[in-house]
């Protein structure tokens, strides 16, 4: 039975976010397409109509999942538009973040995994690290592009999280992640005062 147009983007657009959730759990080369296909509740042979091949799917991926961590900064910011950016440390500097490897940031979970990917599959993690950076920006008031301290704090998020995720101790996790909310906090109270979220 021939699939509709409509039928066809909607199952696309299915596997992209399976693919997105399932690459941070797994890894890119954690996952085969048969079983990110079962997972879509799809047939393998489905997959070759939908995409070019598995990168041109991990792009895509990579792409969605940044775009779903994003939105999860700017609800966090929007729960909370007094400190912003204590929002988001909140949630992402927590131990619930660091247990949530399918939704979690794309940027901890397949970081080192993206560095060995083709040009596309960086061009998608490089454009969601570009919001957050300008974002975080935005609330430490410091407006050159993109900013040394959104930078630090960034990259002092990023690996407090990696950290947290690799060690067996929890209380260890615990304080990795508790001293980077510290250092972040200090960091950004140091400069201007915190400006709202982008509009």
């Amino acid at each position: 039975m021939r699939v509709s147009r409509v039928q066809a983007a909607e199952n696309r657009e299915t596997v992209i976010n399976v693919a997105s959730r399932l690459f941070r759990e797994r890894g890119f080369d954690g996952i085969g397409l048969k079983d990110m296909m079962e997972a879509a509740g799809l047939t393998q042979g489905a997959f070759y109509k939908q995409f070019a091949s598995k990168d041109d799917l991990a792009a895509q991926a990579a792409r969605r999942a940044m775009e779903s961590a994003f939105q999860r900064w700017s609800a966090a910011a929007a729960a909370n538009p007094e400190d912003p950016l204590g929002a988001v440390i909140a949630f992402y500097l927590s131990m619930d973040h660091r247990a949530d490897r399918m939704d979690g940031c794309p940027v901890v979970a397949l970081g080192a995994d993206a560095a060995r990917q083709g040009a596309d599959v960086k061009a998608s993690f490089e454009a969601g690290v570009r919001e957050y950076l300008e974002t975080l920006g935005n609330w430490v008031g410091d407006g050159e592009e993109p900013s040394g301290k959104a930078m630090a704090i960034l990259s002092t998020m990023v690996g407090a999280v990696v950290l947290s995720r690799v060690v067996n101790d929890e209380r260890l996790s615990k304080r990795f992640l508790q001293a980077a909310a510290e250092s972040v906090l200090t960091a950004s109270s140091a400069g201007d005062a915190q400006q709202g979220p982008r509009q």
